[in-house]
């Protein structure tokens, strides 16, 4: 047997021991497990997966060992998330810092850095929320003004972040900050990370029509920032924040890997709905179900082959811009074929009369159109795509078709 077919003959072994049955199942809303200083578990059996996995150093497998990671080459993380795949294992823990973060001080982090801020993410110790949007600043981060001031041995940090994911349960945040007024907007921006907990920071939540407030507003008044949390260059933090925006679309591109958090059986809500289509009008519907049940799987395994690329050493930037644009607009098409399909059924909201699921399509629905904004909106996306990975010039102004 070869060293690789016996790494998963003992991968195998292992999850089947050590990934409860409870684990093997599709993930709910109120089934994930954030990576945190106190993590909150919706029942024994996610702890003890979570316990399992941390200890095997498998929730950044890849990492080196000195960082917390299992230090697996790619053919041996291939190995491993096939094998996560085929038993349908939940992921243990979701962690933006694993997933964004890590790479950039992977990259660009001081040694120092890499030892105090990756272990604690290896180990789940840690939940981080992103500060790049600003009231003023969305789709165009470049124009952000939350200043960071030059103190001595600190910054002083002062303005506000918004859509800020879980900012009010987060231990640390990742920031892009204004650290030099004077500069071209591109060229005064720096990343730094920051504790949640310190004096001046206020997170506000955000409600939404959806129901969810998982949005936040965050105010900073006259917060001390460390210089030894300046990541990378002072004044280079515009390089970083795209490096780290590559990553962030392709964790976004997991969630939809993951059934996180909308999962939906279209075949099945057909069959249940629709199970003899009278008319044009039936049978379009069941048509437009069955043509996004089949974009979905397409783009499940576009994933994976992102996946399998990735850990070849290929260039999956291009790909990740445009995987985060066909799935948050595949998502949105799906909640309208759930619409159409379950019809009054799917306008539930609190009453008893309705069932979890469909209660769940009507939040879903309108969650749906805010995910095609956040991460960069699908027109942000659509440039960036036509200039980046097309190499398509300017628009001239006043031009004509």
């Amino acid at each position: 047997m070869s060293t690789i077919e016996q790494f998963r003959h003992d991968t195998r072994a292992w999850l089947e021991a050590n990934c409860p049955p409870s684990m093997r199942t599709a993930m709910g809303e109120g089934d994930v497990v954030w990576g945190a200083s106190q993590p909150r578990f919706p029942g024994a059996d996610a702890k003890l997966w979570f316990e399992r996995m941390r200890d095997k150093r498998w929730f950044c497998p890849e990492w080196p060992e000195e960082y917390g990671g299992a230090g697996l080459d790619a053919e041996q993380l291939a190995v491993l998330e096939s094998e996560m795949r085929r038993l349908k294992c939940r992921p243990p823990q979701i962690n933006l810092g694993i997933w964004m973060l890590g790479p950039v001080l992977l990259a660009y982090g001081s040694e120092e850095q890499k030892r105090s801020l990756l272990p604690p993410m290896a180990r789940g110790e840690t939940r981080w929320c992103q500060g790049f949007s600003e009231p003023n600043a969305g789709s165009d981060l470049a124009s952000l003004k939350m200043a960071a001031r030059d103190a001595g041995d600190h910054f002083v940090v002062d303005g506000s972040k918004i859509w800020t994911s879980y900012g009010d349960q987060s231990d640390w945040m990742y920031a892009l900050v204004r650290t030099d007024f004077s500069a071209p907007r591109h060229e005064g921006i720096s990343l730094i990370v920051l504790d949640m907990r310190s004096p001046g920071v206020k997170a506000v939540p955000i409600d939404l029509i959806s129901g969810k407030s998982a949005f936040c507003q965050v105010f900073f008044d006259g917060v001390k920032v460390p210089k030894s949390q300046l990541i990378g260059p002072l004044n280079g933090g515009w390089n970083l924040g795209k490096y780290l925006l590559q990553h962030e679309r392709k964790a976004m591109s997991k969630f939809g890997e993951i059934s996180l958090p909308s999962h939906f059986d279209l075949p099945a809500l057909v069959r249940e709905y629709l199970p003899a289509p009278q008319g044009q009008g039936e049978l379009a519907l069941r048509a437009r179900a069955t043509a996004c049940a089949m974009n979905e799987h397409a783009y499940d395994l576009t994933v994976q082959r992102m996946g399998e690329e990735a850990r070849q050493g290929d260039d999956v930037s291009a790909l990740m811009a445009i995987m985060k644009l066909v799935h948050t607009e595949q998502e949105r098409d799906k909640f309208e074929v759930l619409l159409d399909l379950l019809g009054g059924h799917a306008f539930g909201w609190q009453s008893a009369a309705f069932s979890e699921q469909q209660l769940a399509v009507t939040r879903g629905w309108l969650n749906s159109y805010a995910l095609t904004i956040s991460g960069g909106a699908s027109e942000i996306q659509l440039n960036v795509i036509a200039k980046r990975v097309l190499g398509l010039p300017d628009g001239k102004k006043g031009a004509t078709a």
